[in-house]
C-alpha cells in the first residue's frame, strides 16, 4: 500500500490500526491484512450521521447508568423488534 499510494507507512499503519479497532479488517501474519465485514447500502456520509448519532445513544445509554451489557440487550431487542416490523 505504501509503495502504490507513496505515502508515509506510519499512516497506512494508523489507518490500518484503526480499521482493525473497527472489526472491519483483521491481520494474519505473514498473509496481510483482510476486510472482515463490510457496511454495504448506504452512503459515506449516511454511514457517518449513522455513527454519529449511535455513539451518542450510547453517550446516553452510559450516562443513564447503563453497562455494556444492558446496551447490547436493549440494541438486540430493538433490532428484533424492528426484524418482526419488517424494517431489517
Amino acid at each position: 500500500m505504501v509503495e502504490s499510494l507513496a505515502i508515509n507507512p506510519n499512516t497506512v499503519l494508523k489507518a490500518y490500526r484503526e480499521l482493525e479497532r473497527e472489526g472491519l479488517v483483521e491481520g494474519r501474519r505473514g498473509m496481510g491484512t483482510f476486510v472482515r465485514h463490510g457496511i454495504a447500502g448506504a452512503t459515506l456520509s449516511e454511514h457517518t450521521r449513522l455513527r454519529r448519532g449511535l455513539e451518542a445513544w450510547v453517550r446516553d445509554a452510559f450516562a443513564a447508568g447503563l453497562d455494556q451489557e444492558d446496551l447490547r440487550a436493549l440494541f438486540t431487542v430493538v433490532l428484533a423488534d424492528a426484524a418482526k416490523k419488517g424494517m431489517a
